[in-house]
């Protein structure tokens, strides 16, 4: 089956699930897309300037523009599907396309956003049966109400929330704020600041300032930091993995609510005929894709040297963000017909 006739087939089943199938300008406004996609998109994006409309991106994905487009008029259940071309920068040739077919499914409300949830990743699962794919889970909601239940200043969980989607980042932060990387020797003067750049003055000073209200600051404690940590690496079947957060819920009762959405997408998923006894799921899943997911999140994966085939979560704070007030929980996922239409080529031959 060629990766068209793959697109149409699953652009297809999003329909009979019930989707309405829209469209969106391959030409978007770049300034909103820059900040939701987050730095990843904004070094991978297509850029380009118009004399009337602005800064404009080559569209890199359709979750924004359709949300945007929904919460423009209202914010009432329903469901869409969408088919075609997005484009993404590559940092070197490869088997990654920077232009290439999405075919995706979005599901806003419904009769619970874990049975949404659950709905969504059984059609997946279904769709791309029987490839040779792994696939994985997350919860990237988890993670943030550690972060947030954590007893330290306002603006280290904040500094902490906003790269949750950096890694490396996020690690180093968490090092830093629980005292396992060493401080500066001595605090920065106003006079050690030149004026590079378009920082102004006072810029610079309240910049130095906040810097040493937090090396002033007390280090995270032992016990929250070693939890912390411990729930970044955590790799296990589905429902072992709610065990294990049970156990650390009484230590950062922060995290119950999350975990309590946890055990009912669990049990909507086995409703569904998921089997989360070796359903995979790693509570750092999804920190590395797009910055919108604030939930529930999953993937497809095939051989190391492709790209996911598939992708999505739950991302309520984008409807939120794009409401004007108003907001809907939401979840979806993308498809890439192209992996699909190759995967199942190789595993005939």
């Amino acid at each position: 089956m060629t990766p068209r006739a793959e697109a149409d087939r699953l652009f297809a089943a999003f329909q009979a699930a019930g989707a309405v199938p829209v469209d969106t300008d391959i030409l978007q406004p770049a300034e909103i897309l820059l900040d939701l996609y987050g730095e990843d998109i904004r070094a991978r994006a297509y850029v380009t300037q118009d004399p009337l409309r602005g800064e404009l991106m080559l569209r890199p994905d359709f979750t924004v523009p359709v949300v945007q487009a929904h919460m423009a008029h209202g914010a009432d259940p329903a469901r869409y599907c969408y088919l075609g071309e997005v484009f993404r920068k590559q940092d070197q040739p490869g088997t990654r396309a920077s232009e290439y077919l999405q075919v995706g499914f979005e599901v806003f409300g419904g009769p619970s956003p874990e049975a949404a949830d659950a709905e969504v990743f059984s059609l997946f699962t279904q769709l791309l049966a029987p490839l040779p794919l792994r696939a994985v889970t997350g919860d990237i909601g988890i993670l943030m109400a550690a972060v947030r239940g954590l007893s330290t200043t306002a603006a280290r969980k904040t500094a902490l929330l906003r790269h949750i989607w950096r890694p490396h980042r996020f690690r180093a932060l968490l090092d830093q704020f629980s005292g396992r990387a060493p401080r500066a020797a001595r605090p920065l003067q106003p006079s050690d600041a030149p004026l590079i750049g378009l920082r102004s003055t006072a810029e610079i000073d309240a910049r130095i300032k906040a810097l040493a209200e937090d090396a002033a600051t007390p280090n995270v404690t032992a016990p929250e930091a070693a939890l912390l940590y411990d729930l970044l690496s955590l790799q296990a079947p589905a429902e072992a993995a709610l065990t294990h957060l049970r156990g650390i819920q009484p230590l950062l009762p922060a995290i119950a609510p999350a975990v309590d959405r946890f055990e009912a997408r669990l049990t909507a998923l086995k409703s569904r005929g998921i089997d989360t006894q070796t359903l995979p799921f790693e509570a750092s899943h999804g920190r590395t894709t797009l910055e919108y997911y604030d939930g529930f999140v999953f993937g497809f994966h095939g051989p190391d040297d492709l790209p996911a085939v598939a992708s999505g979560g739950r991302y309520d704070a984008l409807t939120a963000v794009l409401g004007a007030g108003a907001s809907i929980p939401a979840v979806g996922g993308v498809i890439r017909p192209a992996l699909v239409a190759q995967l199942r080529k190789a595993t005939a031959c």
